[in-house]
C-alpha cells in the first residue's frame, strides 16, 4: 500500500499539487463536450493570478469569500486562491434563491463573491443591495454583465507561463497556520436556519489524511466531482484525491453523470445513498421491460446473495454460478459506473442495509461511512482493510467517541469544528460539559468498535403509548421498492405510525399503462385503487419486518415527486421533515382523525 504524506494546512496540500508534474491534474468538458485537461502546473499558476487580484482588491486574512457555483475547474481554483492568501471561502449552493443567497452572504460579511454563470450573476445582482458586495467575479465570459469581472480577463496570459514559481507568494501561502480559518459552511437547514460551520485548515487537513490511510489511492486513479462540492463530503474527497495524485473529472450536472461516467471511467466512486438507490431502481425498472431479463436479473440475485459476504470482504467468488451471473447481470452494472470502479462509497446519509445487501448481490461493496459538516467531516468509514456491513465503520483513529445517557453521540478530534458563526447560544447548546460536540445522533458501538447510527435524535418518533421509532431504517426499507422514490414516517405523539410515499412516477406511470389504467393527471393515478393495492402490499411487505409498534397502520401516496427544487430535501437528498410535515398537515391530520373523535375533540 502506498504510504500516505499527511498534509497540515490546505495550503500545503496545494503546495503537493502545484510540485506534482502531472499533465492532467484536472479534466472538464468545453461547449462541444470535449474533456479538457488542466496540468498541475497550470493550477498553479492560474491560483496564484487569482489571489493576487484577490489582494489588489483589499482583501486580507480572515476575510470572507463567497463561492457561488456549480462543480467545475474554476470552482477548485477560487477555493485554492482564497485559501493561499489567509481568505475564508463560503461555498453556497447555487440552487438557493437570491434572498436566501444573500442571507448568507450578509451573514458572513463577504464583500467579493464568485459565481458560475450569467444566471448566478443577476441573481445576486438583485439582491446585492442587501449585502456588502463591492466585487462579483464571473468564471463565464460570455455576455458579459455590467458590474462583473470574468476569469477571460483575471486571467488572460496566465498559461504562458513556463513553470517559474514566486518566492514571495510561495512564503505567503506557507504562512497560513492549522489554526486559521479555512472555510464557513452553511449548513442546510433541515430543522431550522442555517448555521455557518466554522473549519480551520487543520480541521479539514488532519481529516481528510487520517480518512485515506486505508485506502491505497494513487495517480492511476480517477473520481469524478458531481456531488455538490458546496457539502464537506464532497469537497474533501477532491481533496483526497488530489493529494492522491489522481485525476479529477468535474461534472458541472447531474444528468450528465451517465456519460461522464462512461467516458472517464472513474477507478473510485463516491455518492450519496440516493444515487445508489436511484441506480438499483433503473436496473430494476430496465430488467422489467423483458420478462427474460427480468428473470435473469431476479435468478442472478438469488445466486449473488449467497456469495455477498465474499464480495463484501474484497474478494471474488469462486462459484461457476456466481462467474454465470456476473457475465450475464453484474458486470452490466458495473458497465454503468464505467466499468472500472474498485472503490464505492456511500455517505452524506444512512445508508440502508437492504440497499448494501443488494450492492453486495451484484458483486459491489459499498463502504459506508459517516460524518457530519460540524467534523470535517468523516468520523467514521468502513474501508478494504476494516469494514462491517451495516455499520457506518470503524471511528478514525484522530476521534474520540462517547454515548451521551440517552444514546446521542459525542465526539472530539481535532477535526471537530470550533463553532458556529457568530452563534454563541448554539456553541453553548452544542458541546458537553466536556467539551464534546454533540452530534444529535443515536448510536451504538459494538463489540469489535464498530460505530452504528440508528437515527437522528429529534427525527425520532414517539407515540402516545411512549415507544420510540427510528424512522430512517422503514423508510430506507420502503425505497428499496422500485416504485417509492421517497418515504417519511409520521406519528409522533399519536397512537400509530403512518407514512407518506411520494412514488417514483416515472416507474408508476410505465406500470399503471401496462395495467391498462388511463388517469388525467397524477393525482388522479395516487387515487386510484388499483395504485393504493399496489401501495398497501409494498407496504405491507415493510411491515412483516417490524415490530408491532413499528408498524404503518396506514399510509398516503402523495402526488408529488420530492426534490431539492421543490424544497422538501436537502442537497444531500435527506428528507426536510418540518417541511414536510408543514406542506402536508392536512394529509397528516386526516390520517389520524378517527383518533382525535375517540379523544372526543
Amino acid at each position: 500500500m502506498t504510504a500516505i504524506r499527511s498534509v497540515s494546512t490546505l495550503n500545503e496540500l496545494f503546495g503537493r499539487i502545484a510540485a506534482a508534474a502531472n499533465p492532467r491534474a484536472i479534466l472538464w468538458q468545453d461547449e462541444f463536450g470535449q474533456w479538457q485537461p488542466v496540468s498541475s502546473d497550470q493550477i498553479y499558476h492560474r491560483v496564484r493570478t487569482l489571489a493576487r487580484t484577490f489582494l489588489s482588491w483589499g482583501t486580507q486574512k480572515g476575510d470572507r469569500i463567497a463561492l457561488i457555483s456549480e462543480n467545475r475547474w474554476e470552482w477548485a481554483i477560487t477555493d485554492f486562491a482564497a485559501l493561499a492568501i489567509g481568505a475564508v471561502d463560503v461555498p453556497i449552493y447555487p440552487t438557493l434563491t437570491g434572498e436566501q443567497v444573500a442571507a448568507l452572504v450578509a451573514d458572513a460579511g463577504c464583500r467579493i463573491a464568485v459565481v458560475s454563470t450569467r444566471q448566478q450573476f443577476d441573481k445576486l445582482n438583485a439582491v446585492r443591495g442587501q449585502t456588502s458586495l463591492e466585487q462579483i467575479l464571473m468564471m463565464d465570459s460570455a455576455a458579459k454583465p455590467e458590474g462583473a469581472v470574468t476569469f477571460s480577463e483575471v486571467l488572460a496570459g496566465v498559461d504562458d507561463h513556463d513553470g517559474e514559481h514566486d518566492p514571495v507568494f510561495d512564503a505567503l501561502v506557507r504562512s497560513i497556520e492549522p489554526k486559521d480559518l479555512a472555510t464557513l459552511i452553511y449548513t442546510s437547514g433541515t430543522t431550522g436556519e442555517p448555521k455557518g460551520v466554522m473549519l480551520t485548515h487543520g480541521n479539514i487537513a488532519t481529516n481528510l489524511s487520517c480518512a485515506q490511510e486505508d485506502f491505497a489511492f494513487n495517480p492511476t486513479d480517477a473520481c469524478i466531482s458531481f456531488l455538490p462540492l458546496s457539502h464537506i463530503t464532497a469537497r474533501v474527497l477532491d481533496y483526497v484525491m488530489y493529494s492522491s495524485g489522481a485525476q479529477l473529472a468535474y461534472c458541472s450536472q447531474f444528468d450528465k453523470l451517465p456519460q461522464a461516467m462512461r467516458e472517464v471511467r472513474p477507478t473510485v466512486f463516491v455518492g450519496v445513498p440516493r444515487v445508489y438507490e436511484k441506480i438499483r431502481q433503473e436496473v430494476e425498472r430496465r430488467a422489467a421491460l423483458s420478462p427474460i431479463k427480468k428473470r435473469i436479473l431476479g435468478w442472478a440475485i438469488g445466486i449473488g446473495s449467497g456469495h455477498r459476504d465474499t464480495v463484501y470482504d474484497g474478494r471474488r467468488p469462486n462459484s461457476a454460478l456466481w462467474k454465470l451471473a456476473d457475465k450475464l447481470a453484474f458486470s452490466k452494472v458495473r458497465e454503468a459506473f464505467g466499468g472500472r470502479v474498485k472503490v464505492f462509497v456511500s455517505g452524506g446519509a444512512p445508508l440502508g442495509i437492504d440497499t448494501a445487501k443488494w450492492f453486495a448481490s451484484v458483486g459491489i461493496a459499498l463502504w459506508e461511512g459517516y460524518g457530519l459538516t460540524e467534523t470535517s467531516p468523516v468520523i467514521a468509514l468502513n474501508t478494504p482493510l476494516k469494514h462491517r456491513m451495516g455499520a457506518v465503520g470503524m471511528p478514525l483513529a484522530i476521534v474520540d467517541l462517547k454515548l451521551a445517557g440517552d444514546g446521542e453521540l459525542l465526539v472530539s478530534g481535532p477535526g471537530v469544528f470550533t463553532g458556529y458563526w457568530h452563534k454563541p447560544e448554539a456553541n453553548a447548546e452544542c458541546f458537553d460539559e466536556d467539551g464534546k460536540f454533540r452530534t444529535g445522533d443515536i448510536a451504538h458501538i459494538d463489540q469489535d468498535g464498530f460505530l452504528y447510527i440508528t437515527d437522528r435524535k429529534k427525527e425520532l418518533l414517539k407515540t402516545s403509548g411512549g415507544k420510540m421509532v427510528a424512522p430512517q431504517p422503514i423508510e430506507n426499507k420502503l425505497k428499496t421498492s422500485l416504485m417509492v422514490a421517497e418515504a417519511a414516517l409520521v406519528g409522533d405523539r399519536h397512537k400509530f405510525i403512518s407514512v407518506l410515499i411520494s412514488p417514483n412516477f416515472p416507474a408508476l406511470e410505465e406500470w399503471a399503462r401496462h395495467h391498462g389504467i388511463a388517469t388525467e393527471s397524477r393525482a388522479a393515478l395516487v387515487e386510484d385503487s388499483r395504485v393504493l393495492a399496489l401501495y398497501g402490499e409494498i407496504v405491507r411487505g415493510v411491515n412483516g419486518g417490524l415490530a408491532n409498534f413499528e408498524t404503518l397502520k396506514r399510509f398516503r401516496v402523495v402526488a408529488e415527486e420530492w426534490s431539492q427544487d421543490a424544497g422538501e430535501l436537502t442537497t444531500s437528498m435527506k428528507l426536510k421533515r418540518r417541511v414536510i410535515t408543514e406542506r402536508y398537515a392536512a394529509v397528516i391530520d386526516a390520517l389520524y382523525e378517527d383518533e382525535a373523535v375517540s379523544r372526543g375533540e
